[in-house]
């Protein structure tokens, strides 16, 4: 299995359902730096966001979800 995951992703299954995968280190890494670089990326649109003003206090969505759990709960 070792072997096999240093060439593809390996699934790891429980009682027939997926639960894991195994990857190499290699891979492993260019996931991490992309889910980095990704992160970064959207950190940045947001700190661009701030600084031009684009933002919301979140209350208009706090209200709809509100709404949304009392007409559920009707």
């Amino acid at each position: 299995m070792l072997l096999r995951a240093q060439k593809e992703p390996v699934g790891i299954n429980k009682n027939g359902k997926p639960v894991a995968v195994m990857v190499s280190v290699r891979e492993y890494a260019e996931l991490q730096f992309v889910k980095e670089q990704w992160l970064k990326s959207a950190l940045a649109k947001g700190f661009n966001d701030l600084q031009a003003g684009r933002v919301n206090n979140g209350q208009p969505v706090m209200d709809r979800q509100r709404q949304r759990i009392t007409n559920a709960l009707l």
